[in-house]
C-alpha cells in the first residue's frame, strides 16, 4: 500500500493521470513557449513513473530514491519527445523512465565494472535512445554498433557488463498462484544423476589399485604426463609404464 499513498512527499493517490490527447496538447504548447503547462504534464504522468518504479521494488531500494529518478526520465522525455511521430507519449516516455532507473542502479551496483566498458556501455545506451527516436522502434544489436563505429560483440559485452544480476529465485513465469523461478528453469547436463554414479564407482574402483598404479594413472590422466616422463620421474622403463597403466585401465574397466 506504501505505492498508492506518499512518495517522495506526494499523495500519489489524488493525482490526476492526463491522457495521451492532454500530453500531446500541452507538450505542443510547450513547444511554443508555454512553459506554464510543464508542471501540468509532469504531475499528470507522476503516475505512469509510479507503475514503472514498481517493477523496481525488489531491488532492495529506497521506493523515494527510485520515483524521484524516474521522475527525471520523465523530464526527459517530456523535453525530447516529438509528437509529429505520432506515438503515444506514454509509449515513448515508459522506456526512458526505465532507462533512468536502471543506469542509477548500474551505478550503485557492488559489481565493479571497467571505466572503458562502463563508457562504452553508456554510449550504447544513449545510441539505443537516439535509434528509438530516429526509427520508431526498438533497434538490433548491429544498429547500435554501427552507429558508434564498434563491433557488435563489444556492444553486447559491454551492455552485459552493466546488467544487475539476477537471482536464480526470481520468478519467470506465474500461473494461478504456480510461480515458475528462473532455478527451476536452469538446467545442468555436467552434474547429472548418471555422471554422479559414474563418479562414485570411478573413485572407489581407483581405491582399490595399487599405490603404484594409481599414481601412473593419476600422472597420466590428471595432470597430463607422458608415458616417458612418467617414467623418469618414478625411475622405470617407459614400457613397464605402458604395461602398468594398461593393466589399471584393465582392472577399472572390470570393476566399474
Amino acid at each position: 500500500m506504501y505505492g498508492k499513498v506518499l512518495i517522495s512527499g506526494v499523495n500519489t493517490a489524488k493525482l490526476k493521470v492526463l491522457t495521451n490527447t492532454e500530453n500531446i496538447d500541452f507538450i505542443n504548447r510547450l513547444r511554443d513557449g508555454d512553459l506554464s503547462v510543464r508542471e501540468k504534464i509532469i504531475s499528470g504522468n507522476l503516475k505512469l513513473v509510479l507503475s514503472v518504479v514498481q517493477k523496481f521494488t525488489n531491488k532492495n531500494e529506497n521506493i523515494d530514491d527510485l520515483f524521484q529518478i524516474g521522475c527525471i526520465g520523465l523530464i526527459k522525455s517530456i523535453d525530447n519527445f516529438d509528437t509529429s511521430f505520432g506515438v503515444r507519449f506514454s509509449t515513448y516516455a515508459v522506456p526512458m523512465i526505465i532507462g533512468e532507473i536502471r543506469r542509477y542502479l548500474r551505478d550503485n551496483s557492488m559489481v565493479r565494472v571497467s571505466r572503458s566498458l562502463r563508457d562504452l556501455a553508456y554510449k550504447s545506451l544513449t545510441a539505443k535512445e537516439a535509434l528509438i527516436n530516429k526509427l520508431n522502434r526498438e533497434p538490433t544489436m548491429a544498429e547500435i554498433a554501427k552507429e558508434l563505429e564498434v563491433s557488435e560483440t563489444d556492444v553486447i559485452f559491454a551492455l552485459d557488463a552493466i546488467s544487475d544480476p539476477v537471482s536464480i529465485y526470481e520468478p519467470v513465469y506465474s500461473n494461478d498462484g504456480d510461480t515458475i523461478c528462473l532455478l527451476e528453469q536452469i538446467c545442468d547436463n555436467k552434474n547429472t544423476d548418471e555422471n554422479w554414479i559414474s563418479s562414485i564407482s570411478i573413485k572407489d574402483a581407483l581405491s582399490r589399485l595399487e599405490k603404484r598404479e594409481k599414481d601412473i594413472l593419476n600422472k597420466r590422466f590428471f595432470v597430463g604426463r607422458t608415458q616417458t616422463e612418467v617414467a623418469n620421474e618414478i625411475g622405470i622403463s617407459q614400457a613397464q609404464v605402458s604395461r602398468l597403466e594398461k593393466n589399471a585401465l584393465a582392472k577399472l574397466k572390470k570393476q566399474i
